[in-house]
């Protein structure tokens, strides 16, 4: 990893920790004034999804090292494997929301903190998958009944699922989760020391005053777009040229503005058409989270892939 991408990262997560301290008071001291769901999903489709727009280049590359001549195989695939979340979320929406929890909960923390791990082994992987945790326990810790709300909206109606959440809730065991999800991020930090390890830290307090602050869906808007996907595009960034950020900022905007318009034209398709069904609000909801599910699921596949088969050549 460049060790200036480690420290440009750093510098990104303490400018963000200042961000979430600056902009968590404000909309606190003014209580009456919240950010809408849609400008939410504006900055979810805008910054949040781009930092995936590249999988097509990705999925070139992953069929250039199986040996594959068929690109258009990629994007069917790609393609059927989110189709596929979307109708099982319609189906089993509660199976499908603990599985998608669990999985963003380990995708998370491996995206934000794998820069700074030079050997990732099998303890590794279970540190990350309880780091990240913290981006799902945290709203439901600082706001139960706000989460309670937004977890129906997204078609979960399994009274058995809200009372294992109410049990977890009455008996302290999210805040057991958190106090866990720390000491995993203490671990990080303390494994493999470096000075940029601090960025593990300007995250966590990050994520704790986003949620404290800020309703769950702003504060996992703000993580999301402004943590998350960017440090993620500046390895992406990175990737296309190491050595000239500005330059590699040129070509990343160029190759991902593509999927990204056609990604966020699709979730306006959606969105549209569940307004007939649901009142506006609800359906920006589903379509926030429903459809981060479903392009969440071939983005972490494809990506276990590339470095797996990598691995294997290496």
């Amino acid at each position: 990893m460049n060790i200036n991408l480690k420290k440009i990262n750093l510098n990104h997560s303490f400018i963000f920790f200042l961000f979430c301290n600056i902009f968590s008071l404000i909309l606190f001291k003014f209580s009456n004034f919240a950010l809408s769901p849609l400008l939410c999903l504006f900055l979810i489709l805008v910054i949040g999804v781009s930092h995936g727009s590249l999988d097509h280049l990705k999925g070139e590359k992953l069929f250039k090292i199986l040996k594959i001549d068929n690109v258009s195989l990629f994007y069917f695939t790609y393609t059927l494997i989110a189709s596929i979340v979307i109708v099982f979320w319609i189906l089993i929406p509660s199976i499908s929301l603990i599985i998608f929890l669990f999985v963003a909960s380990y995708h998370f923390g491996k995206e934000d903190t794998q820069f700074l791990i030079i050997n990732e082994t099998f303890l590794i992987q279970i540190l990350y998958f309880l780091k990240g945790s913290l981006i799902i326990l945290a709203p439901i810790f600082f706001h139960f009944d706000e989460t309670i709300s937004l977890f129906k909206l997204l078609l979960v109606d399994n009274e058995n699922f809200y009372s294992s959440l109410g049990y977890i809730e009455n008996n302290k065991l999210i805040l057991l989760g958190i106090i866990i999800s720390s000491i995993a991020s203490i671990i990080l930090f303390v494994k493999e020391f470096n000075f940029k390890n601090l960025t593990i830290f300007f995250d966590y307090f990050s994520i704790l005053i986003l949620n404290y602050y800020l309703s769950p869906l702003v504060a996992f808007t703000a993580y999301f777009c402004f943590l998350h996907s960017i440090r993620h595009s500046i390895s992406l960034i990175d990737e296309l040229d190491g050595d000239n950020i500005k330059n590699g900022l040129k070509i990343f905007i160029k190759k991902a503005l593509p999927l990204t318009i056609l990604t966020a034209s699709f979730c306006l398709i959606c969105l549209y058409l569940l307004n007939y069904k649901f009142d506006f609000n609800s359906s920006i909801i589903k379509v926030i989270f429903i459809g981060l599910a479903s392009l969440t699921f071939p983005h972490i596949l494809l990506e276990y892939l590339i470095e797996k088969n990598e691995k294997q050549r290496n």
